[in-house]
């Protein structure tokens, strides 16, 4: 081979080199491109798994405060409902007293205090009342429901009928909106 062609093969090799060395950069930069789209997509993935996380948690939260709300507003209720309740209840002993003292004036020949205190009863039960405080209706011969009624004694029947039912009534019963809050204390016959 003369000199000029062996120049020319060095050549040709050398570009056919040059080639194939462009060839493989431009393959390396295609993967690092590909590699680049595939840590940007597995990016973009990774960044949605992490928003749809934060949502799952945000929603969580929201419904655990919402049901704290909820909550706390019906402890409150029930609350202000116990609060009043034991002012009540511990105010049922002075209307059984009116009853009693009333009981006592209708026997005597002073109609002026009986009236008085009648007025004061009136006034008082009718403060009870607007409060929420409900008597717990009982009559003589009422069937006897262990649910509403408080079995004070069992006497015998005079009647067969009367069996069962309630012979007398010891203390009235009330009730705190649709919560007895004092059981009428009643005698039944057997």
């Amino acid at each position: 081979m003369s000199k000029k062609n062996k120049t020319k093969h060095i050549e040709e090799e050398l570009s056919q080199e040059q080639v194939l060395e462009q060839e493989m950069e431009n393959e390396e930069g295609q993967a690092e491109e590909t590699s680049e789209e595939e840590v940007e997509m597995t990016e973009e993935e990774r960044l949605k798994e992490e928003l749809g996380k934060e949502k799952d948690k945000f929603l969580r939260l929201f419904a655990e405060f919402e049901n704290y709300k909820r909550r706390t507003s019906k402890e409150r209720m029930e609350l202000f409902k116990t609060a009043g309740q034991e002012v009540i209840v511990s105010l049922l002993p002075v209307m059984d007293d009116f009853d009693r003292a009333l009981k006592e004036l209708s026997k005597s020949e002073d109609t002026e205090m009986f009236k008085g205190v009648e007025l004061i009863k009136v006034k008082f039960r009718e403060t009870l009342k607007s409060k929420g405080l409900q008597e717990v209706e009982v009559a003589v011969g009422d069937t006897f429901d262990a649910e509403i009624h408080e079995a004070i004694t069992q006497i015998p029947a005079p009647e067969e009928t009367m069996k069962g039912k309630i012979i007398d009534v010891i203390e009235k019963g009330f009730k705190l909106g649709d919560r007895i809050i004092r059981h009428p204390k009643v005698v039944v016959g057997n």
